[in-house]
């Protein structure tokens, strides 16, 4: 039931909506650097520019560095490098190699030699001056002298060029564009096949691209796209041209000029257009040219009604203003806390920039899926579970659906394609997380459930493109061999699937529950115990270690505290096995006992934290980060909080704030790795409200609010208001807890216990903090209902 003073909270607070614009909170521009000033290597790899909540639209600049071997090109931007178009879409966060920087224009103040429109380098251009952005727009001015103002709605954008007196005024649409991939790389995108019409009165263009490759390898996809300008041009022609890499060494080839159409035909050539204004303006005045474009999977009509229906004015600030009230109704008003003149305006701008960044991807495709008619982990689906019921279950129906249609669940999908998988089938996670929370709807749990079971049982030979790579060997020895790439992190992801898979059994098909349950715990049979830490002190014994398919360990000169490249081929990804080690959320009974109980897995877990304890290079996954616990990478993310497993939940809450207060920054460089399509903005998200989610299981573990008072709405139209009486900037370890007005002594809760229902009818948490540690757990530490012994031969009890 909802109380009545909840009613009284959800009341003020649509009060506040209404008169809060959060969206003056929001810095587009962190995690735009990384720790190398001027360059994005290291950082968010995010995007900048005008977008809506979930939209396909991402307009922004797209940039090429100089120091193309530390460069970082995936979002487009880049904070100093060369402008070589403005293109619709883009990616936030994903890291590895670049995805889409299609659909472009470039306005140029010449097209005069030595301009080559077939070759970027020839009018790429520097940017002079400050960038702009705020919530759903983007400015930026060239050294030309051309400025560049961009505003975005979900499948359309408005661009503004502003010409110098004196120059003259172009706008190049070359359908070849893309972001390329720094040379050598090997997952490049590459063009496929174009054409592109001009109307009779050089003032509106259709057409189409179609593209592949990138950072999931992907099959060919087509791209429609639907563009108008506010003056029709003087002069509007084709050009074609061989289709040669974006960035050429030796003599590029010249275009070939044409009518009002161009075809790549089987010469797979390169299409475009080029549009001009006549001679060069002699006023004193800038000249303004606008357009609109849409785009659309499915036809240039649906592209051309995306760009009339969402841009219907050529006033660049209402697209602005409509993107604005999206976010501030949908997104930032989700979770409300004081923006009084006493409130500080830092942790305002921290909390609701994460709510921005989480919530640019993934991108809402309902209606646009080429490929058939339905719409479209660890922290992130979580939160989205509770402040996004709606699009999160559409989200689960499109995981769903993509099975049905595709025969896979995506561990990652881009270009109406999946891939890459690094690890395990996560995926199932994903959906065994909405299942234990009680997400049903209008969810095909049966077609859920035999989705995670195809990824479970169905092997892909091999592939990093979907399901698990390495199935053969999980299912004849229940762990990952050193014949397989990431043995050990994989198996400790296989292992969380397998769990997933468990859970979702209960309900569904409860004859399996046993089965998967056994299977989640393989991670032990790559557990030695006698594998000593390398260079540390204390020395630590016991670890995941490599293990051949005879059953032997290969120990011999290992160090668990490095793992080579850290990549594909490496026995574990982007992490170390000392990190993995800790990666077992659904066990961590069995890992505390494997690591000498509650003082020894004390001891480990306080070394991790130290500084100058790290003795790996992970590259830009953990720049500036020196100690083994990373949290500039997912596999680390809930390591901070499993001090609550042995009721010291103030270490929890001591380590946790500290990577939040060292690593969060409201600056360029902001945020300690790519941001992973928001995921290291929601892990910061969740500490800000004093909590932690436990993946596909119904928990949350308690930390510290970063706030005095939050109002966050649950479950669609419930509140969870969340307190903290006596926090103060030394003041922040827990002395109490309070759930629902009634003393609480577990340092953690659970989703929708009888009890509690805090994140289905909403209530209150009140938390007293003070400035010493206090153990105030009295109660059961957080489950692992996961847990089950295994000894050497794979028998187990639970």
């Amino acid at each position: 039931m909802i109380w009545p003073k909840l009613c009284l909270i959800a009341a003020s607070a649509q009060l506040a909506t209404a008169q809060t614009n959060y969206s003056q909170y929001v810095n587009p521009f962190i995690g735009s650097e990384g720790p190398i000033a001027g360059y994005a290597y290291g950082g968010g790899d995010i995007f900048v520019g005008g977008a809506v909540p979930f939209g396909v639209v991402k307009l922004g600049i797209d940039t090429w560095e100089d120091r193309i071997d530390i460069a970082t090109l995936n979002g487009g931007y880049t904070p100093n490098g060369v402008v070589t178009g403005v293109s619709m879409m883009h990616e936030s966060g994903t890291g590895g190699c670049p995805k889409y920087g299609v659909v472009s224009q470039m306005p140029l103040a010449s097209v005069a030699s030595p301009v080559n429109i077939l070759n970027d380098t020839t009018y790429w251009q520097k940017r002079v001056g400050t960038d702009e952005a705020t919530v759903g727009y983007f400015h930026t001015d060239l050294e030309d002298g051309i400025s560049i103002s961009l505003a975005g709605a979900r499948h359309a954008g408005i661009m503004q060029y502003d010409f110098p007196p004196g120059a003259e005024q172009h706008v190049l649409v070359d359908v070849s564009h893309f972001l390329p991939d720094p040379p050598g790389g090997f997952c490049t995108q590459y063009y496929v096949d174009g054409s592109i019409n001009i109307s009779d009165d050089g003032k509106n263009y259709t057409g189409y691209g179609t593209y592949a490759g990138g950072f999931n390898l992907g099959a060919p996809y087509t791209v429609y796209f639907c563009g108008e300008f506010d003056t029709a041009a003087v002069e509007a022609k084709t050009f074609t041209g061989q289709n040669t890499t974006r960035i050429v060494n030796g003599p590029p080839p010249q275009p070939t000029f044409g009518g009002n159409s161009a075809q790549a035909g089987s010469e797979g050539y390169r299409v475009g257009a080029l549009f001009s204004w006549g001679a060069p303006n002699t006023s004193s005045e800038a000249s303004i040219v606008s357009s609109r474009v849409g785009i659309s999977f499915i036809s240039k009509e649906k592209a051309c009604a995306f760009k009339d229906s969402e841009i219907s004015s050529w006033d660049q600030q209402e697209t602005v203003k409509a993107a604005q009230d999206e976010w501030n109704r949908d997104i930032f008003s989700t979770i409300q806390v004081d923006t009084g003149p006493e409130a500080n305006q830092t942790l305002l701008t921290l909390l609701y920039s994460s709510l921005y960044f989480m919530h640019l991807m993934p991108s809402d495709r309902t209606g646009e899926n080429p490929l058939w008619e339905r719409d479209t982990f660890r922290n992130t689906f979580s939160l989205s579970h509770l402040i996004q019921p709606k699009a999160y279950e559409s989200q689960i129906r499109g995981l769903i659906d993509i099975w049905r249609h595709q025969g896979f669940m995506p561990d990652g999908r881009s270009g109406n394609d999946n891939g890459l998988t690094q690890g395990g089938s996560n995926a199932d996670n994903v959906l065994a997380d909405a299942y234990v929370k009680g997400l049903r709807g209008a969810i095909d749990w049966q077609d859920g459930y035999a989705a995670m079971v195809k990824d479970a049982e169905v092997s892909t030979n091999g592939s990093n493109k979907e399901g698990r790579g390495a199935l053969d060997d999980w299912l004849t020895y229940g762990y990952l061999t050193l014949n397989s790439e990431r043995s050990i992190s994989r198996t400790v992801e296989y292992s969380a699937n397998d769990f997933a898979l468990s859970q979702v059994a209960k309900g569904e098909k409860p004859e399996d529950v046993e089965k998967y349950l056994k299977r989640s715990a393989g991670w032990q049979l790559l557990w030695d115990p006698n594998v000593p830490s390398v260079n540390t002190t204390p020395i630590f014994k016991g670890f995941l270690t490599p293990r051949s398919a005879d059953g032997t360990f290969n120990s011999s000169d290992y160090n668990p505290a490095t793992c080579g490249v850290c990549s594909w081929p490496s026995i574990t990804y982007e992490g170390t096995p000392f990190e993995y080690s800790f990666v077992i959320p659904h066990d961590v009974e069995t890992l505390i006992g494997l690591m000498g109980d509650s003082d020894g897995f004390e001891s480990r877990l306080d070394y991790i934290f130290l500084p100058n304890t790290s003795q790996t290079n992970l590259g830009a996954n953990g720049v500036g980060i020196t100690s083994i616990m990373n949290i500039g990478n997912e596999p680390d993310f809930a390591t901070p909080y499993l001090y609550n497993y042995i009721n010291k939940q103030w270490k929890s809450v001591n380590q946790s704030r500290a990577l939040g207060n060292q690593y969060f920054r409201n600056a360029p460089f902001g945020v300690p790795g790519n941001s992973d399509s928001g995921a290291l903005n929601s892990w910061f998200i969740w500490q800000m409200l004093g909590m932690y989610p436990i993946v596909s299981q119904p928990v949350y573990l308690l930390g510290s609010p970063w706030f005095s008072d939050i109002n966050m709405t649950v479950n669609g139209n419930s509140t969870l208001r969340i307190t903290a009486d006596g926090l103060g900037k030394e003041t922040y370890f827990v002395q109490s807890v309070k759930i629902n007005g009634a003393a609480w002594e577990q340092n953690w809760f659970g989703h929708d216990s009888p009890e509690q229902r805090l994140m289905v009818d909403g209530g209150t948490i009140e938390f007293v903090l003070g400035s010493d540690p206090v153990e105030w757990e009295r109660g059961d530490v957080p489950p692992s209902p996961g847990h089950v012994i295994l000894n050497g031969t794979g028998k187990y009890r639970v």
